[in-house]
């Protein structure tokens, strides 16, 4: 093993780092490696409409460079005397933060990458247009955790898009989960389930997912 990954957090179009789900999530996969998150620039100046895509990502690979730099290994894996490695990355985004992080993974040298975690991927834009583009070109290992009721990524269009990637790909599905893979307190009830079983069961996904890119 190379030590413990980092995980890069990058937010949803329509909350900052700070929002209660970013912390909350923040939290869960600290367990899993050190979570640096950040913000998008119009964020940072308090806009509301997010930056245009050559922007964000830039941003997104800018976080990344200053996360890299202020912890840049994991440690000498092979005892004294051996050459430390830079430790695995594994980009997580909640939807936007995740398309975005799709795109940054293209920029970024073969392999310097492990994984990217997609928590509600938007496949489908505001005015339904289909947007496959970055996954069809993608290379890196990809897991996507998806609400089954996600208007913004249909499991039938995502199960369409996944045998034409060529990255590695997987998917944990949230049972009655939105976009924000939040369940109905209804259905919870109905389940006799509580969010932190559903979040639980996500997470353990994400795990075994970051385990077999960072190993």
């Amino acid at each position: 093993m190379t030590g413990r990954p980092l995980l890069l957090l990058a937010p949803g179009a329509g909350a900052p780092s700070t929002s209660p789900w970013m912390r909350r999530w923040a939290r869960r996969l600290a367990g899993l490696g050190e979570v640096v998150s950040f913000d998008y620039p119009y964020a940072l100046a308090g806009r509301r409409s997010p930056d245009r895509l050559p922007v964000l990502v830039a941003a997104h690979r800018a976080a990344l460079a200053a996360a890299r730099r202020r912890s840049p290994l994991a440690g000498a894996p092979g005892g004294e005397g051996s050459v430390p490695r830079a430790r695995p990355v594994v980009l997580v985004g909640k939807s936007m933060g995740g398309r975005v992080g799709c795109h940054a993974a293209l920029e970024e040298p073969p392999g310097a990458i492990a994984g990217i975690v997609c928590l509600g991927f938007p496949l489908r834009g505001q005015k339904g247009q289909l947007r496959d583009e970055v996954l069809l070109a993608l290379r890196t290992p990809v897991l996507f955790v998806q609400g089954s009721c996600d208007a913004l990524c249909p499991l039938a269009d995502l199960e369409r898009v996944r045998p034409r990637m060529t990255a590695p790909s997987s998917l944990h599905v949230v049972e009655g989960g939105n976009h924000s893979l939040e369940v109905g307190v209804r259905a919870l009830a109905a389940r006799s389930e509580t969010r932190d079983d559903v979040d639980a069961r996500a997470l353990e996904a994400i795990a075994e997912f970051v385990r077999s890119v960072a190993a």
